[in-house]
């Protein structure tokens, strides 16, 4: 990987993932370069041209973005698609301009048709409807790969995409309204073994099945796909289809998840379904075989990953993000 790196979002749960990977291989602190949204405020342009040209990065990890569950993808959807539009597009210009020739976008699994056929395939990208909570969000990453591929067309770049699966890890966000299904779970069931309420209620049916991968995973994953040498890059892509996803493959009902949180955090009441809340897409299950046939698999398991990421809960209950 080139010396100087870029990380934009180091403060977010993926973010703060891969500035450990970095320094777990061996990069030296002050070659990573990074900035809070108080420093730099990635949505505004002249500032983002301002700090690229003074630094001049060798590469650039674009981890930066508004995200949200479901509940906030519906509340702020305007939000959701001018922020991550605006940071896309400024990054990554920006970038370019400033003559850096490798950059990491990192996407979502929401980039895929509602309907898509499970496993949903790369080449899946842009044949059907999107799922309408998160559509708004999920055309910003659509245009993020889009924006990757064509400086990569015309430039000649060498900006390449990931499109993780449903994260969760040490980091995350577990504000009750706003966060993930996994750190909400999280909060819910330890919330009820604290008041030792009899029961914990989930939104929807609990039918829809989601892959879910460690954070941990991601960040080992992102860094391998920047380190392929651009051969073998270009080899496993297109030009015009050249994101990879990143997943573990196997996928779990939202009632199993439950279960399985209920477990780790020592519940042992009722689980009860609010079915007039919104399910979301049926089944996300990501076909990684193209990863795979890279020399990367997923290593973390859902419960170890379960029970690792409500041990940080609980070491940070006092300051954990809620925004």
């Amino acid at each position: 990987m080139a010396r100087r790196i870029f990380l934009a979002g180091h403060r977010g749960m993926v973010g703060g993932a891969i500035h450990r990977r970095l320094i777990a291989n061996g990069a030296p602190e002050a070659d990573i370069l990074t900035r809070s949204h108080a420093d730099l405020d990635l949505t505004d342009q002249r500032a983002v041209q301002a700090f690229m040209q003074a630094e001049r990065p060798d590469a650039v990890i674009l981890a930066a973005a508004r995200v949200g569950g479901i509940h906030a993808n519906n509340t702020y959807p305007a939000d959701f698609i001018y922020d991550n539009l605006m940071m896309e597009a400024n990054v990554i210009h920006q970038a370019h301009l400033a003559g850096v020739q490798s950059l990491l976008f990192l996407g979502s699994s929401c980039i895929y048709p509602r309907d898509a056929a499970q496993p949903m395939r790369e080449d899946a990208l842009l044949t059907g409807p999107l799922e309408p909570t998160n559509e708004p969000y999920a055309v910003a990453k659509i245009a993020g790969i889009k924006l990757c591929e064509s400086y990569n067309r015309q430039h000649g770049a060498d900006y390449r995409s990931v499109m993780p699966t449903n994260l969760y890890g040490p980091g995350d966000n577990f504000h009750p309204e706003n966060s993930h299904v996994v750190p909400a779970l999280i909060r819910r069931f330890h919330e009820a073994v604290e008041t030792g309420e009899p029961e914990v209620t989930i939104w929807g049916s609990g039918t829809p099945r989601r892959e879910f991968l460690h954070v941990d995973d991601m960040a080992e994953a992102s860094l391998f796909v920047m380190d392929l040498d651009r051969a073998t890059y270009e080899a496993n892509t297109r030009p015009m289809l050249s994101h990879i996803n990143v997943g573990t493959g196997s996928d779990v009902s939202i009632a199993e998840l439950a279960r399985m949180v209920a477990d780790v955090t020592g519940f042992e009441g009722r689980i009860v379904q609010d079915t007039s809340k919104p399910d979301g897409t049926p089944r996300k299950l990501m076909d990684v075989s193209r990863l795979a046939d890279m020399g990367w698999r997923a290593r973390i398991g859902l419960q170890d990953g379960i029970a690792e990421t409500y041990d940080w809960f609980k070491a940070h209950a006092g300051s954990v993000r809620e925004n």
